[in-house]
């Protein structure tokens, strides 16, 4: 239970921080970005750009598709964490899951609120260099890429057990006999 309330405080903390940080760019006239972030070398900078669709301007012109998706993703997600949550340890899962809907949330208040997802964070390296993002979307990747990593490793060790991802033992008979 206390992985679970953890989990649940990094994940509203998360949002509301994401909220807070796009309501100061939102504050600032146009005129002041982009804006390099100190100490980053000009590596990191502040931006204001208003996405009114998926990554990249996806489906900017289906306001529906684009509101109703990530909250039916947002909602499944929540159950799933509310059901996760009575279950001892697994706190790299729960944290995982936490992360992306609390970066899910903040990105449906600005859908649904503002009529578009406000991106603030440029970072001028390799892949990253095509894309202005905000928190929201950094937890919803490092949420994801952690529940991912974490059910790999869980699988994996699973193997070398010798037993399925399901976890039965591997390599046993499971019907009848045959013939």
């Amino acid at each position: 239970m206390i992985s679970a309330i953890l989990s649940s405080a990094v994940s509203a903390a998360g949002a509301v921080l994401d909220l807070v940080l796009k309501n100061g760019v939102e504050a600032l006239p146009d005129r002041s970005f982009p804006r390099d972030v100190p100490g980053t070398r000009g590596k990191v900078q502040l931006r204001k750009l208003h996405n009114p669709g998926f990554p990249m301007g996806t489906l900017a012109g289906r306001p529906e598709i684009v509101r109703g998706l990530p909250l039916a993703v947002v909602s499944v997600l929540t159950g799933r964490f509310l059901l996760m949550a009575r279950e001892p340890g697994k706190l790299p899962e729960k944290l995982g899951l936490a992360a992306v809907i609390g970066g899910g949330l903040s990105n449906l208040f600005d859908r649904f609120f503002r009529g578009f997802v406000v991106d603030y964070i440029h970072v001028k390296a390799g892949p990253l260099d095509q894309i202005i993002f905000n928190l929201g979307d950094a937890m919803i990747a490092s949420g994801g890429a952690l529940m991912a990593g974490t059910g790999f490793l869980r699988m994996a060790a699973g193997a070398f057990r010798g037993k399925n991802p399901a976890g039965a033992e591997t390599g046993e008979e499971t019907g009848g006999n045959i013939g």
